[in-house]
């Protein structure tokens, strides 16, 4: 692929990624880097300092709730779980995403129609 090709900036779709780690139960900042890596829309694994910025943002604005678990060995560790307001807008990215699916199936369709003439 050309590098003209592509791009976007990979926080795109952080917010709906952290959501979906999130839907399956609390989670903490470490966990949560290697979960997102698994949609695919990061190249290697998510910038600790973003995945932190997007989860205070997200803690704000009541996406999610945080709280600090000392409980085991090692130092205490700021756990995350969605809200139901998080899934509200999880929901959202989900009917967001569609509509820009549909979008590119009916771009990527008319142009093999176009080659094909």
């Amino acid at each position: 692929m050309s590098k003209k090709t592509g791009g976007g900036k990979p926080q795109r779709y952080m917010q709906p990624s952290l959501l979906m780690v999130l839907r399956d139960g609390p989670s903490y900042g470490y966990e949560l880097i290697q979960r997102i890596a698994e949609f695919g829309f990061l190249r290697g694994d998510a910038p600790p300092g973003m995945v932190y910025r997007h989860l205070r943002q997200m803690d704000e604005d009541g996406l999610v709730r945080s709280e600090w678990d000392a409980e085991g060995d090692g130092p205490a560790k700021r756990v995350y779980s969605v809200t139901a307001e998080g899934l509200e807008v999880l929901d959202a990215w989900i009917h967001h995403m569609e509509r820009q699916r549909d979008a590119l199936d009916n771009f990527i369709r008319l142009y093999r129609e176009k080659k094909e003439e």
